[in-house]
Parts: structure tokens; sequence; C-alpha cells
């Protein structure tokens, strides 16, 4: 075999969250409804947004993007998930697990990044109110925006780069239900040692440090509304910011308990049960969490809703 040419392995097979006959059928409905809520849910998200003008704000704006991440992960992952409720044997080629791998990276790494932009936000909105439209203007949105989808793009292109340097050429099946890195490692019959610590280090990178960034925004959030001296200023406040609070502890916690373990203690089979959280689940939740619990998108949808009945 030529040194340039790595792998041996044409196609993969995915072994997907069971391998019991009894639970196929359930499953396979189960993340279909989940998976038409996530495509409604966030599409009706973007959409409602996009046509209810008083939401037209750097919140909203931020919220409409993370619809479009949550989006586009669970559609990286969920359809070919769900290949593998109805078929046998669920083979993936080489070329599209890779390429699987390099979007469902680009879309986590975003989301990891815009949950800390969020949060941001909403340090800017309650700390320092009257600079708001100044610091979270249109151009700033953007450039955050664009910083963002850099820092997944980067992440996404080293991880798939030095995933294609690896050497299958034993097992083909992937304990999990969609291409992940730590799965792929795990079949491996090469090095994989580089691999290893850039998984490490970009985990600690894109989850610690966003997750230290809300951290520090919360603490001054909070400080901030402990000033507040009325009850309904600080019940007010504190409901602009428990959506994205429940948002960053299921995502962040599922991803980091699927990363951020020790190896030796680490196991794929509770991974692959924290990777449903945060691939499919939080995908769903989110725009329901932002939905139920915002007051803004309750008045915007009846709105919308009221119009479309008069047409």
């Amino acid at each position: 075999m030529a040194e340039g040419n790595l792998s041996i392995v044409t196609e993969f097979i995915l072994s997907g969250l069971t391998d019991k006959p009894e639970l196929q059928l359930p499953l396979f409905l189960l993340f279909l409804g989940i998976y038409v809520l996530t495509v409604v849910g966030n599409l009706g998200m973007i959409t409602l947004i996009g046509l209810s003008s008083h939401l037209h704000t750097p919140m909203y704006y931020l919220l409409s993007s993370l619809s479009f991440i949550d989006l586009c992960q669970s559609t990286v992952i969920t359809p070919k998930m769900l290949v593998n409720f109805v078929t046998e044997k669920n083979t993936i080629s080489y070329p599209e697990c890779m390429t699987q791998l390099y979007f469902f990276i680009v879309f986590a790494i975003a989301e990891c990044h815009m949950l800390a932009v969020m949060a941001y936000d909403r340090y800017v909105a309650i700390c320092n109110p009257l600079l708001y439209n100044v610091t979270m203007s249109n151009q700033v949105c953007s450039w955050l925006l664009t910083e963002v989808y850099s820092m997944s793009l980067i992440g996404s292109t080293a991880h798939t780069a030095c995933m294609l340097k690896v050497l299958f050429c034993k097992d083909d099946i992937i304990n999990h239900y969609f291409c992940d890195v730590l799965a792929l490692l795990e079949l491996s019959c090469s090095s994989t040692f580089v691999n290893e610590v850039v998984v490490l280090c970009f985990s600690v990178f894109n989850i610690f440090v966003p997750a230290l960034s809300i951290l520090s925004s919360y603490i001054f959030i909070i400080t901030s509304i402990l000033h507040i001296r009325s009850t309904e200023g600080r019940a007010k406040a504190f409901s602009t910011c428990s959506s994205h609070i429940s948002a960053v502890a299921l995502f962040f916690g599922s991803a980091a308990f699927m990363y951020l373990q020790p190896s030796a203690v680490s196991s794929m089979d509770e991974g692959k049960v924290s990777s449903v959280f945060y691939t499919i689940i939080v995908p769903m939740l989110n725009p329901l969490i932002y939905s139920l619990r915002n007051k803004d998108v309750k008045v915007a949808l009846n709105k919308l809703l009221q119009k479309s009945s008069f047409l």
C-alpha cells in the first residue's frame, strides 16, 4: 500500500444506539418525532424573527443564528441515525463519514461560542443598558458571528485533517450512531497521539473558554441584578437570562461529559447517551425554551397567527 494512502477502509458500519431488535421501531418513531419538532421549531423561530419587526434586535438576531446552527447540527446527525433503526446494517462510506465528522464539529463548536456571545449580549443589556445599541450594533453582531464561524471552521478543519491521516485497517464498526472523533479513534491501527492532543486542546478551548466567558458574564449580571431595588425589575432581568442559562446547562453539561473525561474512565456507551443530548435533544429544546419562556416571542407569534387568520 502506498504510504500516502493511509486508509484501506472504504466504508464503516454504524452500530447505532442499541442492537436490541425490539427497541428499533420505538426508537425510530421517538427520534423521528424529535427531528420533526427540531426542524419545525428552529425553522419557525428563524421565520418568526425574520417576519416580526420588533424582534429585529441583537438578542433575537443571535437567537436566529443559534436556531440555524441547531437545525444544521440535527440534520447532519439525525437522518443517518434514523436509517440505523430501519436497516439491518447501516453503512457509511469513508468520504461520507469524514464529511459528517467535519460538519458535526463545525456546528458543535459554533454552538459553544454562540452561547458565549449570547451571554455577552445579556451582560451588555443588563449591566450597560444605555450603551446597548452602540455596543451591540449590527456591525458588532456581524463581527461576532464571523468570529464564531471562523473558530468553528478552523477547529473542524484541524480535527478532520488529523483524522484523514489516521490508518484504518482492522475494524470497520463504529460504536456510535454517527462519525464522532473518539469513536473513530478507537478503530485506528496507527498512532493517535496527535489526534488525542488536538481533541484535548480544542475541547478545552471550545468548551472551557466559552463556559468561563459565560460564567464571568453571569457573575456581573447577577451582581447587577441584585442592585436593582424593585422586585419586579429583578424578576424581569432574571427572566431574560433564564432561557439562556437552561440552554447553556444542557449543552455544556453533556458536551463536557463526553469530551473532558479521562480516557481511562470514559465509556463509549455512556458517551453515546451523552451525545444524544447535545446533538439531538438540545437542538429540539432550544426553540421551545426560548419561545415558552419569552414574552416577546409569544407576542410576535400571536400577532403572526392573527395576521394569517385574516388572510
